[in-house]
């Protein structure tokens, strides 16, 4: 969320030199409930122009080492869950997050449970440590909150997932303490018929002085044909900016919010200079600032044709962040920025 200053007074938030890598941080396979084999994944992403997958299958974290070669990583992770006690699937609540490991050394999977384990796909293939106790989850904010905090600690990249599919409410989503980002698209729910857009969730932890980032991913099952409407694969994404596709260059990249959330459009470079924040995008037809204040600023392009626009730099406001939207209604979101980060000056 740091600015980067150069000798010219340019103050870089999305630089444009160096390399884009296109990301999808919430993926499952065969060792969960997806369709897919994490080889077959790997080939369809692929195609679809993808660099990186996080594999994060419910539950059991598996790293997938072997399919990393030069032109496409695997990040280890695994998606938690943790539900309201209800008989009700329709109606109950529950908590979902991932846990992307910063370190490719990393193979213990935290918050273990020998005998709940037993039921989950893949349960065989994950090592944890022996000498800790099996952990009880409860839907509750001191239970989730210490799950994300103790993932953080150990050395992993905590998304909360899918707020709006999950039925959480202001309430719960405002009280949780621990993750790094955000989910602000996520293609599984939109194709289940959840409006999973959540800037305005994004924008009341911001307001409520959490600190964080928003992605976009999938968390594809591919279940229907790539060519469906249906189909959750390359829908929602993450532009990361690294020096390599090097492991932990990758996930320095993430703990250091070199990244945007897109549905389409792309985000070419943002800056801070002489008071106003630039941006320069692919086509789009209209392009916003949003932050903690009223009426930050829009720019229209009437044709779908925009690739740039300035604002000034809301003063008042504790942070802003850009919205850029083509004429499809698809979004690219940048994260957001807090004045007291940046070094303006």
């Amino acid at each position: 969320m740091k600015a980067r200053k150069d000798t010219t007074l340019r103050h870089y938030l999305i630089s444009p030199d160096g390399q884009f890598y296109k990301a999808n941080l919430h993926t499952h396979s065969t060792f969960s409930d997806g369709k897919k084999t994490p080889h077959e994944l790997k080939e369809i992403y692929k195609s679809l122009g993808y660099s990186i997958l996080a594999y994060t299958d419910h539950e059991v974290f598996i790293p997938h080492s072997e399919l990393t070669d030069e032109n496409f990583l695997s990040l280890h992770g695994c998606e938690y869950g943790v539900y309201e006690d209800s008989p009700d699937w329709s109606t109950m609540r529950m908590c979902h997050f991932t846990a992307i490991a910063t370190d490719p050394d990393i193979i213990n999977q935290p918050f273990w449970h020998r005998e709940n384990s037993k039921s989950w796909r893949g349960a065989e293939f994950v090592k944890f440590d022996e000498s800790v106790p099996d952990y009880e989850r409860v839907y509750s904010t001191e239970c989730i909150s210490e799950m994300m905090r103790g993932l953080r600690e150990a050395g992993f990249f905590v998304i909360h997932n899918h707020p709006t599919r999950s039925l959480e409410r202001y309430a719960e989503y405002m009280s949780y303490d621990g993750m790094h980002a955000l989910e602000v698209f996520n293609s599984g729910s939109f194709t289940m018929g959840a409006e999973e857009c959540n800037q305005r969730i994004y924008d009341d932890m911001l307001i409520g002085g959490k600190k964080i980032y928003c992605i976009g991913a999938d968390d594809s099952h591919v279940r229907v044909p790539l060519d469906s409407p249906y189909c959750d694969a390359g829908k929602s994404f993450t532009v990361i900016k690294a020096k390599s596709l090097d492991y932990r260059e990758v996930t320095g990249a993430l703990l250091r919010g070199d990244f945007y959330a897109s549905e389409g459009p792309k985000i070419h470079e943002l800056y801070c200079e002489d008071g106003k924040v630039h941006i320069k995008t692919s086509p789009v037809d209209r392009i916003f600032i949003s932050s903690d204040i009223r009426d930050s600023g829009v720019v229209f392009g009437g044709d779908g044709t925009l690739t740039e626009a300035s604002f000034d730099i809301p003063t008042k406001a504790k942070y802003f962040r850009l919205t850029a939207i083509d004429k499809f209604g698809k979004r690219a979101c940048t994260n957001a920025y807090f004045s007291d980060d940046l070094n303006l000056t």
